[in-house]
């Protein structure tokens, strides 16, 4: 099978790395053709602290990837996160040179491009410009300016921002694997294009995704995204509790949060004790549920009240910013018992728990429809767009071609390029920007 016909996304996550190989199917849904896993031993809160076992994990879960599917991975599609992520607001505009001309996506690249130029901190770099609203002529909220009449066009803008040295880390690691990157987008916002629907989405709606290092929040309303945040806490603060509350090893302490770990102590009986094997020679110890809980509980109530915060902030108590859809919780950390209903108490909220599955095709493996997998098969749904946007673009490129040799003009390369460029996205430049930088930093 040739690269064009699969993508692959790769997340590299705090506890885990996945790489998912894909292709989309007649119905237009997602074909899991192959998947890999291994331990992530060089990240920390979803930055890289270890360059070669980083490089190393990378490898192992593309390696079973391509074994469990037997293709040949070339590129990858990566997500970035990590406390290191902040995000701003931003106003900015354009005053066109001729009025009596339409807006088209020319303009709309002059703009996003003016927002690219921002003078950020020093080692920091803008990782994507989402524009959420547009003005023209002081006309507000216009969703789709392309093709109005106006002079002067504006918008507001969600601007995310990231460190240039975590950024180069991550790009190091895919080169040193042998990968080339494709594309790197933001993980709330590839988690949620796995797990939220169109209607959340402009319901208004804070997807938390609760990852082993980070709990990342993307808040979206009118169809757009509003708000996104790193909060850098995660389900591995959990396990560390647990493990200095009970005075365990860490590999005890994972498995006992999640074969009996609940975020609510009352669901838990004074006598329900668990008998955990003690260090060689040592007597096993025993535990009550009902304290696990009370560990887990404490914890939980932290990052979940972190989170309401920046939900608040955003403004939802508003009644023109409120969240109707109310909180999806995805990640591995959701799957945590009764974490729902606390989230819920805690909120006042409405809460599901997203799945991933409704992108995929029927015969899927049950374990990729799991939160614990929302993250990678978003980026796998980014990987296929970019391969389709690509594979257009080139065969719109062959028909310009043809057509025009068909009337005995050869044309230039520079116009070819011209036309190639100007379909390109900002992200796409963003991107060849992102390789020059890495291909220099080598």
């Amino acid at each position: 099978m040739e690269q064009g016909n699969y993508s692959v996304g790769l997340d590299i996550g705090t506890t885990k790395i996945v790489a998912i190989i894909g292709k989309e199917n007649e119905y237009g849904k997602i074909e899991i053709l192959g998947t890999g896993k291994s331990k992530s031993l060089g990240v920390h809160r979803g930055v890289v602290n270890n360059i070669t076992q980083t490089i190393s994990s990378i490898q192992q879960a593309v390696e079973q990837a391509e074994v469990d599917s037997g293709l040949k991975i070339g590129s990858v599609v990566v997500g970035i996160a990590g406390q290191h992520i902040r995000s701003l607001q931003h106003s900015d505009y354009i005053t066109r040179p001729n009025s009596e001309e339409v807006i088209d996506d020319d303009d709309l690249e002059k703009l996003c491009n003016q927002v690219y130029k921002l003078v950020m901190l020093p080692g920091e770099e803008i990782i994507h410009v989402l524009p959420q609203e547009y003005r023209v002529d002081g006309q507000p909220e216009i969703k789709e300016p392309k093709g109005m009449y106006g002079g002067r066009l504006e918008a507001n803008f969600h601007v995310v921002v990231g460190q240039v040295s975590s950024i180069k880390n991550i790009g190091r690691c895919i080169k040193s694997a042998g990968l080339d990157l494709a594309n790197i987008t933001l993980e709330p916002l590839a988690s949620a294009e796995a797990v939220l629907s169109q209607e959340e989405k402009e319901a208004g709606v804070a997807l938390i995704d609760i990852g082993g290092g980070t709990t990342d929040l993307a808040i979206f309303k009118d169809g757009i995204i509003r708000h996104t945040s790193v909060i850098p806490f995660g389900g591995n603060v959990i396990t560390e509790d647990i493990k200095e509350g009970c005075s365990i090893i860490e590999k005890q302490a994972e498995l006992l949060k999640i074969k009996f770990g609940s975020a609510w102590p009352g669901e838990n009986k004074d006598n329900e004790i668990v008998s955990i094997p003690g260090l060689r020679g040592r007597e096993p110890k025993e535990i009550t549920l009902k304290n696990l809980s009370k560990i887990i509980h404490a914890r939980v109530v932290e990052i979940i009240e972190q989170v309401y915060v920046e939900i608040k902030n955003y403004g939802h108590e508003e009644q023109k910013k409120k969240l109707i859809a109310g909180i999806v919780l995805t990640g591995g950390g959701s799957q945590l018992k009764h974490l729902k209903q606390l989230v819920e108490y805690i909120t006042g909220m409405d809460t599901r728990i997203g799945y991933p599955n409704e992108h995929l095709a029927g015969d899927s493996e049950e374990e990729i429809a799991s939160p614990l997998y929302a993250t990678a098969v978003g980026l796998l749904m980014n990987a296929l767009e970019t391969t389709s946007m690509n594979t257009v673009l080139e065969e719109e490129m062959q028909e310009d071609e043809q057509v025009l040799v068909g009337q005995e003009h050869v044309p230039s390369s520079k116009s070819a390029n011209m036309s190639m460029k100007e379909r390109k996205s900002i992200f796409d430049k963003w991107s060849e920007k992102l390789k020059d930088f890495l291909d220099n930093a080598e």
